[in-house]
């Protein structure tokens, strides 16, 4: 007997449903069809794979219950398995299992230690940290009698916490075809295999069951929202930050209408900035800003001690140690003035991490670190005056500012401030600079008034009143 699921994918679902990478993420607009399209892949791999194991994951199992558990149990004919609702599992005819979880945060990736996964699903991925996907993937594993061959397939819009390293990893660099491939070596094999990671962009109109009405919604929603959810654009998106970033490289010669420029030798006589944020289980961040002379700022170079928000344990010293090796290197003779997180000074514990820099020849002030001050500084700095220049300019080598300031998210507890489970390391750092540097909110300019006596009339008192 042949059971056929109700199922007919769109051109998009296709391709995902097609993709032979080892590493798949479909994302971008709402209304792309994304939650149907998980589900059913994880249904005809473990119905083409019999015996193994597909874990489809959210962050919490209430979003679960709403999404995935939800389609699956709308879309799964029974004549194809029995759903158990105490286990949350999908027992399949030939026996393989779907089995819906969730990772809230990052510790509860542990509680999957011991599993063995040949399917592994996350939909929205930007809801999960790099480290939780990470760890989840090394449980993928499949022996040889399954003959089937492990892989990753997510789903996700823009916007979350995760937003930037998921960007950074499926989204940036895709050549046209969408697959990247990626070299990599096993030391313990002594041997090399490609890594392929696809990815496939949704926007709602590829969706033909969506309502013309949804459509018609989201296109009445705010810019940023507008382009990520309709669009599926991911340098803009709901509860961004810093909204009025602009990357263009059209402009990247001239710096109008754009944040982000080519490098340029820094005249000596502008002042020079170091500024610093600690950190060793997480990265640490390291900006060198200069003033020009109508003192507009631009960050013309950065180190950054880690990657994926896990920290590369270096020490003050170390740290300190490659800070003085490179301004003797970049800045020979030149002053450079540090500013830094205030808690470096912090001798509670032991030596201040202050103190151990200093004997190694690299000295900081204590930054100020008021948020939302800072904050604001930040976003006063963006804005473009009426040459369309901005008052802050960051070389396009800074990479991991590029990649990670534009991608903070507001927190949504406290809703003026930044999440701070994004990486926000060198948008710290940022602030400490800022407020060493800091400037007035830009005035709205003033419209001179010019009289029209075509346009308006004296009143019997002698004032002039509009017609």
């Amino acid at each position: 007997m042949r059971i056929t699921p109700p199922y007919t994918p769109t051109p998009k679902q296709r391709l995902f449903h097609q993709s032979t990478a080892d590493e798949a993420l479909y994302g971008g607009a709402a209304g792309g069809g994304k939650t149907k399209a998980i589900v059913m892949e994880a249904l005809m791999r473990c119905l083409e794979y019999p015996g193994t194991a597909a874990y489809l994951f959210r962050r919490t199992y209430p979003e679960l219950e709403d999404t995935l558990i939800g389609e699956a149990c709308a879309s799964i004919p029974e004549a194809l398995g029995v759903y158990a609702h105490t286990r949350r599992e999908w027992q399949l005819v030939n026996g393989s299992v779907m089995r819906f979880r969730a990772c809230q945060n990052d510790a509860d990736r542990f509680r999957y230690q011991g599993t063995e996964i040949q399917h592994l699903f996350f939909d929205e991925l930007t809801h999960f940290s790099q480290p939780v996907y990470d760890y989840l993937k090394t449980r993928l594993r499949a022996p040889v009698r399954l003959a089937c061959r492990p892989v990753v397939r997510c789903t996700a819009n823009p916007g979350g916490a995760g937003h930037a390293w998921v960007k950074s990893h499926f989204v940036d660099g895709q050549p046209s075809g969408g697959v990247r491939q990626e070299r990599v070596t096993s030391q313990y094999l002594q041997e090399t295999r490609l890594r392929t990671v696809a990815y496939i962009p949704a926007r709602a109109a590829d969706n033909p069951h969506l309502s013309r009405d949804y459509l018609f919604e989201l296109e009445q929603k705010p810019k940023a929202l507008r382009d990520a959810l309709l669009h599926g654009r991911w340098d803009a998106f709901e509860g961004q930050v810093f909204a009025e970033w602009v990357d263009d490289p059209a402009h990247y010669g001239d710096g109008v209408g754009t944040h982000v420029i080519e490098p340029f030798d820094i005249p000596e006589d502008w002042p020079r900035y170091r500024s610093f944020d600690f950190g060793f289980a997480r990265p640490f961040s390291v900006g060198w800003w200069a003033v020009t002379p109508q003192q507009k700022v631009i960050r013309y170079r950065e180190w950054y001690g880690g990657s994926n928000n896990v920290g590369v344990q270096l020490s003050p010293a170390q740290i300190a140690e490659q800070i003085r090796r490179s301004e003797e290197e970049h800045e020979p003779g030149l002053p450079v003035f540090g500013v830094a997180d205030p808690s470096i000074w912090d001798g509670s514990r032991g030596e201040a991490i202050a103190r151990q820099m200093e004997r190694e020849g690299v000295f900081f002030t204590p930054g100020e670190n008021a948020r939302l001050a800072g904050k604001m500084q930040l976003h006063y700095r963006l804005r473009f005056d009426a040459q369309g220049r901005p008052g802050m300019y960051v070389f396009r080598t800074c990479r991991d500012f590029l990649r990670t300031v534009p991608a903070l998210c507001y927190d949504a507890a406290r809703v003026e401030d930044v999440d701070t489970a994004g990486e926000d390391h060198i948008y710290d750092e940022t602030r400490y600079f800022l407020m060493c540097r800091p400037i007035s909110a830009p005035k709205a300019p003033v419209k001179r008034r010019v009289y029209d006596p075509l346009a308006e009339t004296a009143s019997p008192g002698g004032i002039i009143m509009p017609r």
